[in-house]
């Protein structure tokens, strides 16, 4: 009733309301639009006192200019690797994980997940000095290998996970085990298909995380084989810092992945909204 009164009483409500929506969105994709229009600029209008809302010309070449200028198909391969391989590993772990905290009964479960939640608090800078001397007794300095393993599980991911999964009912689990079927086999059938919006979650954070991921491969790797694409770009930027439009060309393939990945995932990252609010 309440709702229908305020209705009554302030009709264009949600007409301010589009209005503010339309002016935050247009404040946040300006910087977007203007990152689009400096990769598209030639040399000289990048060079010109006046700032070139839009080039008269487009140059898609600079793309092209870029990878032939810099490695940054190499840089964007070692990019993609590192990201995918820690994905992968997150979408792979953390929901055992988080489901063995949310639907498991075991001696220490409480001490285990707050000593799990603790590393939350702790910064990678306490922990990075140990992992760079211990990678580097074992030679896995400027590898795939000492790029992806300090990131194989997110306790965040396993946090996440077990908060979507201790809600769901226990007796999908008890008609599983009722049926003879193991418990492997009720948690690949039953329970992950019931995960997919936190997964989509688990999924965009660690890809986006990790593929702007910059200090631990910037210490980690010493070879222009090895670098990824944030240092890849940060280095071309420091060799030719008058280039922005080449530098706003790779800060463009920079975000075009988790671009991609958000499209693919959308649905149901609006599906694990949906759910979160019903529970």
């Amino acid at each position: 009733m309440s709702v229908m009164k305020r209705e009554r009483l302030f009709p264009g409500d949600r007409v301010v309301a589009y209005v503010l929506l339309v002016l935050v969105s247009i404040v946040m994709v300006t910087p977007l639009l203007y990152m689009v229009s400096l990769a598209l600029q030639s040399d000289r209008e990048i060079l010109s006192a006046v700032p070139v809302l839009w080039p008269t010309d487009p140059q898609w070449g600079n793309f092209v200019r870029l990878f032939q200028t810099a490695p940054f198909g190499l840089f964007f391969l070692n990019s993609m690797i590192m990201a995918g391989a820690i994905t992968l590993s997150h979408l792979v772990f953390d929901p055992l994980i988080g489901y063995v905290f949310a639907k498991f009964e075991f001696p220490g479960k409480r001490i285990a997940f707050i000593a799990l939640l603790s590393t939350l608090m702790v910064p990678f800078f306490v922990r990075m000095l140990p992992i760079y001397a211990m990678f580097g007794a074992l030679g896995w300095l400027n590898t795939y290998q000492g790029l992806i393993v300090p990131f194989l599980m997110d306790a965040y991911g396993i946090f996440l996970l077990r908060q979507f999964i201790q809600p769901l009912p226990d007796e999908l689990i008890e008609a599983g085990r009722i049926d003879g079927a193991s418990e492997l086999r009720i948690y690949f059938q039953i329970m992950l298909p019931q995960m997919k919006p936190a997964l989509a979650v688990v999924a965009l954070t660690s890809f986006v995380f990790q593929f702007n991921e910059f200090l631990w491969p910037l210490i980690a790797t010493s070879t222009t084989e090895m670098r990824t694409m944030p240092i890849g770009l940060t280095l071309f930027n420091q060799e030719f810092f008058n280039q922005w439009n080449l530098t706003a060309a790779g800060a463009l393939v920079l975000f075009v992945p988790t671009m991609i990945l958000f499209f693919l995932t959308q649905r149901y990252l609006v599906r694990g909204i949906a759910l979160t609010g019903l529970k």
